[in-house]
């Protein structure tokens, strides 16, 4: 594809027959927030079904055969690229337009949100043959914006120096604490962003614009338009269920995403329209729904109370043992 052809935005996501219905809420909410650019699904094992109800409506990509999860992110937009491409997971709800993102990634810029860890590994300049590192904050790969040369620099280093990545000493496998690379693709990313990116083309957006679990002093403004703030006015552009446990899998608390996620799956004006079944009672309108997720929420909070007591009276036996030690001395 010529440059002059590309589209002057794109998304890119990745999903599976398991995460369906997490693509097809991020989907929606999207559509929903007024974007009409070319969505391009990374098809890893779709079924038939799936397929059907999503082909009209983004293109779908077959993934390679056999590839590892964390090399899966950058094989369509690679194949798809586009002058500014956001690279998105499918646990998020988009809850207002991404417009002046793309726009300031437009202009030759990479665009993240600031991973509320801290970390750094000097030697990732050398173990990937990048150079010297500087020390910058560590940035999440759940939304990441590449514009222009720039970001199809950064996409290739990224699709070429994550294939050094030995995946079974990373986090989803073996999780050996001090691999350089235990977060995968993600350590990759920041790898090159500390490296080979100048600093003034990175723009590191603050967490709060996308919050993850338990999303604290985050609330819903807007149901219906998937709108939420922050006390002090903040809106977050996308609320992000990156935890393991999904709700359209477990019956998990009725949270922030939780609910967006069940109006961008049910609501009347939705472009992906699911079959009533497929999606799990608790995730639907109605009274039974209402119901099961008010049950869910009374599991939940008393087993937080519960882990909060256990936790409490472990600190009390561990104080007495501690006075129990200096009284003996």
């Amino acid at each position: 594809m010529s440059v002059s052809s590309r589209p002057r935005a794109a998304f890119y996501c990745v999903s599976s027959g398991v995460y369906f219905l997490g693509a097809v809420g991020l989907i929606n909410s999207l559509r929903l927030q007024g974007h009409a650019e070319p969505i391009f699904l990374l098809d890893c094992g779709l079924t038939a079904s799936q397929r059907e109800l999503l082909s009209p409506h983004v293109t779908l990509v077959p993934a390679p055969a056999d590839a590892p999860p964390y090399l899966l992110k950058t094989f369509a937009p690679m194949r798809h690229p586009a002058a500014v491409m956001v690279l998105i997971d499918v646990d998020m709800i988009v809850t207002r337009p991404l417009t002046e993102l793309i726009e300031m990634a437009s202009r030759g810029q990479v665009l993240a949100v600031e991973n509320q860890m801290d970390r750094f590994v000097p030697e990732w300049g050398d173990l990937l043959d990048l150079g010297p590192i500087r020390r910058q904050p560590y940035l999440s790969s759940g939304l990441v914006l590449l514009g222009g040369s720039v970001g199809e620099a950064v996409l290739r280093l990224m699709d070429d120096r994550q294939r050094q990545v030995e995946y079974e000493l990373g986090y989803l496998a073996r999780n050996v604490p001090d691999y350089p690379f235990l977060y995968l693709d993600q350590d990759v990313l920041n790898a090159i962003l500390a490296t080979r990116l100048e600093a003034d083309r990175l723009v590191a957006l603050d967490s709060r614009l996308a919050p993850v679990p338990p999303f604290a002093g985050l609330r819903i403004t807007d149901e219906k338009a998937l709108s939420c703030s922050y006390e002090d006015g903040v809106e977050p552009y996308v609320v992000h269920q990156y935890l393991p446990l999904k709700p359209w899998l477990e019956a998990v608390y009725d949270g922030a995403y939780s609910r967006l996620l069940r109006r961008s799956l049910a609501g009347p004006d939705v472009a992906v329209r699911v079959p009533r079944p497929q999606i799990p009672v608790r995730m639907r309108t109605g009274p039974l729904a209402y119901a099961e997720r008010r049950l869910i929420n009374a599991r939940e909070q008393l087993r937080w109370r519960l882990g909060g007591l256990v936790r409490q009276l472990g600190a009390r036996v561990e104080t007495r043992r501690r006075r129990g030690a200096v009284e003996r001395l």
